[in-house]
């Protein structure tokens, strides 16, 4: 059989399985075609195209290892195979990290154009980093800014280490454990971007397995999912320069965000490529609506 064959009866498979697409992929066809190409030793990158060619006994073996392990796993691929693509970039990824899918990764290849002129700024916070795959994107595309890269978690920043080293970008991205702001005094940044947890417990335990083997702190919050994103608002003013922007993404509580929040100027960034739940504020806007915001931390705080 070809690879193209293949790459079918993968396809075959998984739908009929049933298993769910939104970890790199969003359809059957692609995560087959990844899938073929993880287990063959070939590149990932969206550029192969020979796809007729012959499967090796060795390799049929392997693309039936994978195919069943994704199939009973109930694990998005990207952790079976240790990689996933971003910002057409390989990173490392393990169940410490989220599978990276930001829409942001749009935002970084355009530079942040329209919204904010990387030209004129000289550091970028990448706030909640997991893998680290949004600030060494920056990174990446814009080599004269500095990165400071943060999260909670240890072994999530384990990982992002391991893509500072494999991307070669220790020269300009800082890792920093830190709790949201707590280990930044004194810093300030021209552009704050994050993608925190912003998921309920409800909401959560009505996902799909393969988001149940991703590290819960990274998905979950309180306050109806807000709890996090509220907190970032509160402070990222302090950490802001005086034209700095903050972009958040809060995925599909970007209505209840609003809702709670009528008055706060949000813009909502589209998106061509897809993907949704992004805001942009500047930073004296967050000063302005600072009482309005901790006013809301509060009455959610008092419901919980």
């Amino acid at each position: 059989m070809t690879l193209r064959e293949w790459a079918n009866t993968c396809r075959e498979a998984l739908l009929e399985a049933g298993v769910w697409f939104g970890h790199g992929t969003d359809n059957a066809a692609d995560e087959a075609a990844w899938l073929v190409l993880a287990a063959t030793g070939r590149a990932v990158d969206g550029q192969f195209t020979e796809w007729d060619t012959e499967v090796a006994n060795q390799h049929v073996t392997s693309i039936e290892r994978l195919l069943q392990q994704r199939l009973l796993s109930g694990q998005p691929l990207a952790y079976l195979t240790g990689e996933a693509w971003f910002c057409g970039h390989k990173f490392l990824v393990n169940k410490n990290v989220l599978v990276p899918r930001s829409p942001i990764a749009e935002l970084v290849h355009k530079r942040f154009s329209p919204w904010v002129d990387c030209g004129k700024i000289a550091s970028v916070l990448d706030l909640c980093t997991g893998s680290g795959c949004i600030g060494i994107a920056i990174a990446l595309e814009m080599p004269w800014l500095k990165v400071d890269a943060t999260d909670l978690s240890s072994a999530a920043l384990k990982v992002a280490a391991k893509n500072v080293q494999f991307l070669d970008v220790k020269d300009r991205v800082e890792l920093i454990r830190s709790d949201l702001f707590d280990s930044l005094a004194g810093r300030r940044y021209g552009l704050i971007v994050s993608n925190p947890p912003y998921v309920s417990k409800p909401e959560f335990d009505a996902l799909p397995s393969e988001y149940h083997s991703e590290p819960e702190m990274a998905l979950l919050t309180g306050m109806n999912g807000l709890e996090i994103t509220l907190k970032i608002l509160s402070q990222s003013v302090g950490y802001l320069a005086s034209d700095g922007v903050l972009i958040c993404e809060v995925g599909e509580n970007a209505e209840l965000l609003q809702s709670e929040l009528p008055n706060l100027p949000l813009t909502w960034l589209e998106f061509e490529n897809g993907g949704g739940g992004v805001f942009m504020i500047g930073q004296e806007s967050l000063l302005n609506h600072g009482p309005d915001i901790n006013a809301v931390i509060e009455r959610l705080r008092n419901v919980a």
